[in-house]
């Protein structure tokens, strides 16, 4: 059973949250400035808006980092396939892995403020009305931005999923990184267990991550390489704490 949220974790989350609000609508304006501007500018003021909202959760909820697998993030960018559990696994990983694009939702890039700094960002954005489709637009623009050095993020599982819980694992992540010659590296976290998927308020405490060797595509089905992503991270998911404080 969870335990009641703390005097300090009410008021580290309603700060946190007047930081997003103010601050999500002055940066998507500044970012909008650097339209005309090369991709690597634009990324780099647009991303230091993530890096903001991470650093201030980390601040003022009182959140601490274990990270382990540093040292296997390759040279050259590759797949990220990582667990989707909370908002800040979408932010968190442009710290360990830049440039970087993420697969997501198309509707997103039509939030206000939000998915106009996305557009910027030049992200693989996907209509899941039309999985065929889909598949195609990833496939193709996923083995583009790796080849133009742009690290590529996919969630398998497709959507958030509450601490505990598992989705089905989708292969075109692995399948991009086969057609481009690149390994997929898992990326096993508990961060729904401080910001969770849903409500208002986050937990403090420490937030784990793992970060895997690169699993090779090359020769290899997307489908066995999905499978092998999948049970890398579900068993660090085992390992890890699903509950603040546990």
């Amino acid at each position: 059973m969870s335990r009641g949220y703390t005097a300090r974790e009410w008021i580290g989350s309603l700060l946190h949250w007047l930081v997003i609000v103010v601050s999500a609508p002055l940066w998507a304006l500044a970012s909008l400035t650097t339209w005309p501007l090369s991709y690597p500018v634009r990324y780099r003021v647009t991303i230091g808006w993530a890096h903001l909202v991470i650093r201030s959760f980390e601040l003022l909820c009182g959140v601490r980092y274990r990270i382990e697998g540093l040292e296997n993030i390759p040279a050259q960018p590759a797949v990220v396939m990582a667990k989707h559990q909370s908002v800040w696994e979408t932010l968190a990983l442009a710290r360990w892995f830049r440039p970087q694009t993420w697969v997501l939702k198309r509707s997103l890039l039509r939030i206000p403020f939000f998915g106009w700094g996305l557009r910027l960002l030049e992200p693989i954005a996907i209509d899941r009305q039309s999985a065929a489709a889909a598949r195609q637009e990833v496939l193709r623009q996923g083995v583009d931005r790796l080849q133009r050095g742009r690290w590529v993020v996919v969630f398998p599982e497709g959507t958030r999923m509450p601490p505990g819980q598992k989705g089905r694992y989708r292969s075109s992540g692995a399948e991009v990184a086969q057609r481009a010659g690149r390994p997929v590296v898992p990326v096993a976290h508990n961060a729904g267990a401080l910001w969770p998927r849903d409500g208002l308020l986050r937990r403090s405490g420490t937030l784990e991550v793992r970060i895997g060797p690169p699993i090779p595509t090359e020769g290899r089905s997307p489908a066995e390489v999905t499978a092998e992503v999948e049970a890398w991270i579900e068993a660090r998911m085992a390992e890890l704490p699903q509950r603040a404080g546990s």
